[in-house]
């Protein structure tokens, strides 16, 4: 007897652009969780290295590599014909934004991870910084927003992070306002709402704090870069500027940082690599760690959905928001070996799958700080001998990704027509509940550590020692 849950029917065809490590471990999941017609569903990707999983499941397989010529074609020939289809697209070197808006014109529903651009976008130094930032990125898909209200749904940037991450927040919000005897209060309703609820709080800000602690069985080969999910994701947003939500509390800013000139003003960016730019976080396991501020949607979408504007537009809350990432230990090796040839890439990259990793943990939350009880981190403690037991072909850190990417689909098919919307907008109680039986523990645990506990050391130190929680004190220099 299928003890799974079936959350939904797709009536037309399904369409996955990309089968690396999340499309792998988002295949099994929606065969699970969805009635489909599996003539109607189509993986496209240009490395066929993995079609026999696909194979041996009777889904079709095309390889193909989408362009800025063919994207049109493709989706076209694929999405069309009865019932409403869904394009789940898990690529790199596409542009999200073309194709988002592509299936809208089509009729099809759409989820994406990130908002990717076309090959040549990360790495090109002729443009400037501001403009090779996520913020430019999801700028354009606010502008699409606008420019196309309503419509069938297209949910952007509904991974773990971004994504997951977002429903974290809301519910580490409601978690802390009933610890802090906030009870009388009803649970906000709209984006309005949350913002005033947060301000009302005292949160000064959220770090998107991981510890990755995942172990491969053999050490890492010199010149490889090994990760536990797409190097040349990591390494596309690794090179981006450091981003972080910019919030109202801030005293200080680097003397490298940026200042959009256009758009919702909610982020800044650093004239410097973020996965080279390190800040101090919490998570339970390790307790106090060091983290690379690497740039992520999500760092501007929380900081732009819980700003508090006044009557002439001026913010006047806004919660400081960043990515504070300690990737597995072959990752950081990797990343030192990058920087120290000046940024030059390895020519060999490597993702780990999970029988090659002997032990470890992704534990993946949101530190809510600066309030009444100082701080609280909320998330996912999932190991990768749990992921073993609970699906096929993914390690902890996808299996957040793709359980993700399962509960927006779910949500889009019960809203079809919501438009354009990130995770912020999306009803969190009903995708976490759809999530949750793939995270392992989910655990808040409070913390009275602060980016000032037992500093200064032996050295002076440049500290803002009247707000422990001031970015002058979160980044390392």
């Amino acid at each position: 007897m299928n003890k799974d849950p079936i959350h939904a029917a797709i009536d037309g065809a399904i369409l996955m652009i990309g089968f690396g490590s999340i499309g792998r471990g988002t295949m099994p999941l929606i065969e699970r969780h969805f009635t489909f017609d599996k003539k109607r569903f189509t993986v496209i990707d240009p490395d066929d290295s993995d079609r026999a999983l696909l194979d041996e499941r009777g889904i079709a397989y095309e390889q193909i590599a989408l362009t800025r010529e063919n994207y049109r074609a493709v989706l076209k020939k694929y999405l069309s014909g009865p019932g409403r289809s869904f394009c789940v697209n898990l690529s790199v070197d596409t542009s999200s934004l073309d194709i988002l808006l592509a299936c809208r014109e089509l009729g099809a529903l759409y989820i994406d991870t990130v908002v990717e651009p076309w090959p040549g976008f990360y790495f090109d130094k002729s443009r400037g910084a501001a403009s090779r930032t996520n913020y430019a990125l999801r700028e354009t898909v606010l502008e699409a927003k606008r420019k196309h209200p309503g419509g069938v749904t297209a949910v952007s940037c509904c991974g773990a992070n971004p994504g997951m991450v977002s429903w974290f927040v809301k519910q580490a919000l409601v978690n802390l306002a009933a610890d802090m005897g906030e009870k009388e209060h009803d649970e906000p309703k709209t984006r309005g709402e949350w913002a005033l609820f947060a301000k009302r709080l005292g949160v000064k800000g959220v770090h998107i704090a991981e510890r990755d602690t995942q172990r491969a069985k053999t050490p890492k080969p010199r010149g490889v870069f090994v990760n536990t999910w797409s190097v040349e994701g990591f390494l596309s947003e690794g090179m981006q500027p450091a981003e972080l939500g910019w919030g109202t509390h801030e005293k200080w800013a680097p003397a490298n940082a940026g200042f959009h000139e256009k758009g919702c003003g909610a982020a800044i960016y650093l004239l410097q690599p973020g996965a080279n730019t390190r800040v101090r976080s919490w998570t339970p396991t390790p307790g106090p760690q060091f983290g690379f501020l690497v740039t992520h949607n999500e760092s501007i979408s929380i900081a732009d959905y819980f700003t508090v504007r006044d009557e002439a537009g001026v913010a006047v809350y806004r919660p400081t928001c960043h990515y504070a990432y300690h990737p597995a230990d072959d990752a950081v090796l990797s990343l030192h070996e990058l920087f120290g040839r000046s940024g030059k890439m390895q020519d060999e990259h490597h993702i780990l799958g999970e029988a090659e990793i002997v032990d470890g943990v992704d534990e993946l939350g949101v530190l809510l700080y600066g309030h009444k009880r100082n701080a609280y981190w909320f998330g996912s403690r999932l190991s990768v001998e749990e992921t073993r037991r609970l699906a096929p072909y993914q390690n902890a850190t996808g299996m957040q990704v793709t359980s993700a990417v399962l509960a927006g689909m779910v949500w889009a098919l019960e809203n079809p027509e919501a438009g354009i919307v990130e995770a912020d907008e999306m009803d969190y109680r009903r995708c976490l509940e759809v999530q949750m039986p793939y995270l392992g523990p989910v655990e808040g645990v409070y913390t009275d550590w602060t980016p000032l506990t037992d500093r200064p050391g032996f050295f002076p130190e440049d500290i803002d020692t009247s707000d422990p929680w001031q970015f002058r004190n979160v980044l390392v220099r």
